[in-house]
């Protein structure tokens, strides 16, 4: 099939699937006339990158992994090597949760220090300034 047809098949934009294909995740075969030509597997493939990217694994995560999926969702043969790569990045998720939960926390502290001293006087040059934070 074409790159048209797998991106109606798969509701995957055609540049993605380029995107998939340069990062080694997706093959595609040459025609004569030079089209990317694919075939029925890359269906049930775009599927498993699209459930492993909406883990929140990158790309480079997943062509490790994709040897070891079976099925759409996809199931992960527990292997040893892959357990350890998953297990690495849930800990650096965790990691990353765990600085946003503090600087979450800081910020809310922050913030309620200025309300509360929202009625009193602030030195020169805080009133009237445009806010920097976004």
């Amino acid at each position: 099939m074409l790159i048209g047809e797998l991106s109606r098949r798969t509701g995957v934009n055609t540049h993605q699937l380029r995107y998939y294909e340069a990062q080694g995740l997706l093959e595609a075969a040459r025609g004569a006339n030079g089209y990317r030509e694919y075939d029925q597997n890359a269906v049930l493939r775009v599927k498993q990158i699209r459930h492993l990217l909406g883990a929140g694994l990158s790309s480079e995560d997943i062509a490790y992994l994709l040897p070891c999926a079976a099925g759409e969702a996809p199931e992960l043969l527990g292997c040893p090597e892959l357990l350890v790569a998953m297990r690495s990045r849930l800990q650096r998720l965790d990691d990353r949760m765990a600085r946003l939960a503090q600087s979450r926390g800081a910020l809310a502290d922050y913030i309620d220090a200025a309300e509360r001293m929202a009625g009193e006087s602030h030195p020169p040059g805080c009133a009237g300034q445009e806010p920097v934070l976004a």
